[in-house]
């Protein structure tokens, strides 16, 4: 799934995975970041280590 996101969109969410501290935040906001920039779920899943469903659902 190809997430588009502007660059202020990008930012804020940079932003925000710098600043929590919960890591389930932080890979739910990696794998979006990561889609936008191409990543089908499956790679998204194996760079995170976690299931492609996962990925699916996060997105």
């Amino acid at each position: 799934m190809k997430i588009h996101l502007t660059s202020e969109q990008k930012r804020a969410l940079e932003l925000m995975h710098d600043t929590t501290r919960d890591s389930r935040v932080c890979d739910r906001i990696k794998a979006v970041l990561l889609a936008s920039e191409g990543w089908t779920a499956q790679m998204i899943a194996q760079a995170l280590r976690i299931h492609e469903s996962t990925v699916s659902r996060h997105l």
